[in-house]
């Protein structure tokens, strides 16, 4: 009988627990999916599904062939990676396992890009939903294939890849900046040069309201989302085969559950205080703004202060809204202020309950992600729309972009046969 090493038991254990937390991140693709498609009106409802599932195959293919390697390149300045090119099918060897010591890996490398994959497809799904109604599909496509194999691998790069940020002292710990404010930041210069929809902001500068066609869909989306969240955040601590790193993966989903929660009725109790309703909305926004928040820093609140954390994420984004609709900054689904403002206010929170956080430190790298974000997004949307443009026309924007870049109709029994 072959007696199996404890260590192979444990590589086996946290590469298992990497793909099952992987797996419920690639969830948050139908979880935004839904949350878009519910918020835009039902004209519109194909082309979101077909851009959130060909956003999420691009995100993949262009990680494969050379943003994991840019993000996680084992070599650089610390501000710039060594490009290399395409995902080595190799991985780790039982004797490289057994062989002990730090370096030892203790899971497996093929499991590690399948959990980083689905987290840049996470920041690419923020850009869609900011964009939704007005954009031209091909042209988003475009801008997928270099957000996801340039624009966020190199940010990534500098705090988990070891770069300048990481030297620095910065911390984010599931991706409050990295991936949340990053996607963001591009959703913004996106928007910036798109311009808002047809008829939302009056000459007389009245904010006309555009309700989207399914709330039920809408709501269920955000529930996908916050079960994705626990793979999100939880499986960011890596590993799971010991008491310690056990007990540390139970207290990162309390907390993830916790600030969700306390966003989500936050952002109620404001909107009722603002609107006299209970605007579903915002309460949907609340919970996704509670998860931002606490995703910077899971491990060390209790489960009370990532319930506050969350909670004032959950007001934050509320004003936020209100806020960018003023400004006229069109944005449908609320995705700059749900992973934007409150992605900064959670890198921010970090220095409220982890000792090793300075608030310099959390500036810096706020400031860095957001500008090479936004910089370098507004000149790829720029080059885009001087090429092939990325607004749809004016008439296919009130028919609908669902005919004009799918050709078909996600409720067609409201289409007259022939």
């Amino acid at each position: 009988m072959e007696i199996v090493d404890v260590r192979e038991v444990a590589y086996a254990l946290d590469t298992f627990y990497f793909l099952v937390m992987g797996a419920l991140v690639m969830w948050m693709a139908a979880g935004f999916t839904m949350l878009e498609a519910g918020l835009v009106r039902s004209k519109n409802t194909a082309e979101i599904l077909t851009k959130n599932v060909g956003l999420y195959s691009i995100a993949c293919i262009m990680y494969m062939v050379c943003g994991y390697n840019l993000m996680y390149p084992g070599d650089g300045n610390g501000y710039l990676p060594v490009l290399d090119w395409m995902l080595s099918a190799d991985d780790n060897t039982t004797e490289a396992v057994l062989a002990g010591g730090e370096d030892a890996p203790y899971y497996s490398s093929l499991s590690d890009f399948f959990f980083q994959v689905v987290f840049v497809a996470t920041a690419m799904s923020i850009v869609s939903g900011a964009v939704a109604e007005r954009m031209k599909l091909w042209s988003f496509f475009v801008f997928a294939v270099f957000m996801t194999g340039l624009i966020y691998p190199i940010q990534g790069y500098w705090k988990w890849g070891g770069g300048f940020l990481d030297e620095a002292g910065f911390l984010d710990f599931a991706g409050s900046g990295v991936v949340h404010m990053c996607g963001a930041a591009a959703a913004l210069a996106g928007v910036l040069l798109l311009g808002p929809r047809t008829g939302k902001y009056g000459k007389d500068g009245k904010i006309h309201p555009i309700p989207g066609a399914n709330l039920p869909l809408a709501a269920i989306g955000t529930l996908i989302l916050w079960l994705g969240w626990f793979g999100f955040n939880g499986g960011s601590e890596l590993k799971v085969s010991n008491v310690e790193e056990a007990n540390a993966v139970a207290r990162v989903i309390v907390n993830t559950n916790m600030a969700a929660a306390g966003g989500l009725v936050a952002a109620l109790l404001v909107a009722h205080a603002v609107f006299t309703k209970a605007d579903l909305t915002m309460a949907l926004n609340g919970a996704l703004a509670g998860l931002v928040a606490i995703t910077a820093e899971p491990l060390t609140p209790t489960p009370l202060e990532a319930t506050l954390i969350g909670g004032v994420g959950g007001m934050i984004v509320v004003f936020s809204i209100i806020l960018l609709d003023k400004l006229k900054i069109d944005d449908p689904v609320g995705a700059i202020s749900v992973h934007g403002v409150v992605g900064v206010w959670g890198l921010l929170a970090v220095c409220l309950t982890n000792g090793d956080a300075t608030l310099k430190a959390q500036l810096m790298g706020i400031a860095a992600i957001f500008v090479w974000t936004f910089v370098m997004a507004f000149v790829v949307w720029f080059v885009i729309k001087m090429i092939m443009g990325i607004r749809v026309s004016e008439e296919d924007e009130y028919n609908g972009v669902d005919i004009s870049e799918c050709g078909l109709e996600a409720y067609p029994e409201f289409t007259k046969s022939s």
